[in-house]
């Protein structure tokens, strides 16, 4: 009798396929996912950081300083802004606007080296006879600052050993009370020969070769990442409730109350519209009492970000009532649709930083992350609520956004023919 239950377990089992996708296909996703987001942090490998290098000082140390941070395998760094293609190579970051461009999201980090670096470039324990390198970063990425900084002091010791041994025989000639002229020649031709180490060469970051003047260009803000992670789980569960405000056509469908609908002069498209409409206003209601929620408990600063929260709240509602509006249409049953609707909505949120943010993942997987809703509805409340920015600058994000939900209730639309035709 066992056997029987067993056996007949699996047949029911086999005739569900939303069991199935729940039990096999959902746990296996997700294992894929966080194995590609963590797969190489536990070994050699570091994850790159996007910088940018400004070079004020144009002497021979700095020149070759810049020359390591380029090659540096952990490091995306760049002198100068991306050409487009079949421009010319625009110029060159200068300091302010290398801070623009973090100021802006467009690079979490910039390195500027100072006039003066070249004639003290480093120093062996404290002091202030160097000229500290400027590190200009954005704190809603908190690990880029702490990682670039490491690496720099990395990069010196295998980009500048010349400067490094001149620097300890200046050390020495100190407390040896000085050298015969002999001796400095003799030390200077054996400098000389010094080549400059890899940069791919290991070496422990953090030892303090360097001075850093270390700046938060965006400035300090009173819980503002309250709205990152409101915005991250918001939406999230806006795709959940999204599902299920338009799961209500299967039940209509099962009941024959479309049939009645339909015959009673109401086409399937204002059908769809109206539902549409249902779920994105129910949508709104939910995230503006998640944002009411933070304002009120987590002190986030809602009320001085009305026009932008507004912008963005809309245009995120519309995208996922459109995800909604879908998965309603090319589903069959009840339970057909929470199945997919669990299987991609938490494949969408944990690769489009609802539940671990992006800017830690590797760079393949941020791209990935851009063809979820939840990514760019972050970044536009990033900006909104981080960057300060002005409702212009949501311009990507609602054009991605509202260019989501109408081809979604497009497609939903064409989905939605075969109850026109049952």
């Amino acid at each position: 009798m066992i056997l029987v239950i067993v056996l007949n377990g699996f047949r029911a089992l086999r005739r569900d396929r939303g069991a199935i996708i729940l039990s096999f296909i959902l746990p296996i996703a997700f294992f894929s996912i966080f194995g590609m987001i963590f797969g190489g942090m536990g070994g050699n490998s570091t994850p790159r950081v996007s910088v940018l290098v400004v070079d004020e000082d144009r002497s021979e140390p700095s020149g070759r300083l810049v020359q390591a941070l380029l090659q540096e395998p952990s490091l995306d760094a760049s002198t100068h802004p991306k050409a487009k293609k079949g421009d010319p190579d625009p110029p060159d970051y200068t300091a302010a606007s290398a801070e623009t461009a973090v100021r802006q999201g467009h690079a979490p980090a910039a390195i500027v080296i100072p006039k003066g670096f070249g004639a003290h470039p480093i120093a062996f324990g404290p002091g202030n006879d160097r000229t500290p390198i400027r590190l200009l970063h954005d704190s809603s990425d908190p690990v880029a600052a702490q990682m670039v900084g490491g690496i720099l002091q990395k990069v010196v010791m295998t980009s500048l050993p010349g400067t490094m041994a001149k620097v300890g025989m200046q050390y020495f000639e100190k407390a040896s009370g000085g050298l015969t002229p002999e001796q400095r020649q003799s030390i200077a031709s054996a400098m000389a020969a010094i080549p400059s180490a890899p940069a791919q060469s290991s070496a422990r970051s953090g030892t303090g070769l360097i001075a850093l003047d270390v700046r938060d260009v965006v400035g300090e803000k009173h819980n503002s990442m309250i709205a990152f992670y409101a915005a991250g789980i918001g939406v999230m569960f806006l795709l959940f409730t999204a599902s299920a405000a338009g799961g209500t056509l299967l039940d209509e469908a099962e009941s024959g109350a479309l049939d009645r609908i339909l015959s009673a002069r109401v086409s399937m498209t204002t059908l769809l519209a109206g539902k549409m409409a249902y779920s994105a206003l129910l949508a709104s209601a939910q995230l503006t009492l998640m944002f009411l929620w933070g304002a009120a408990v987590f002190h986030l600063d809602l009320f001085t970000h009305v026009p932008g929260f507004i912008v963005m709240t809309a245009i995120t509602s519309f995208a996922v009532a459109g995800f909604g509006m879908l998965l309603a249409s090319v589903s069959h049953t009840r339970a057909q649709a929470g199945a997919i609707a669990t299987l991609l909505i938490l494949t969408m949120s944990a690769i489009g930083g609802s539940m671990f943010p992006r800017y830690f993942m590797p760079e393949a997987m941020q791209k990935v992350g851009l063809v979820t809703i939840n990514a760019w509805a972050i970044d536009g409340y990033t900006k909104v609520f981080w960057r300060d920015e002005s409702i212009l600058h949501l311009a990507p994000q609602v054009a991605v956004l509202l260019g989501a939900g109408m081809v979604l209730f497009l497609i939903a639309r064409r989905f939605a023919r075969r109850w026109e035709y049952s």
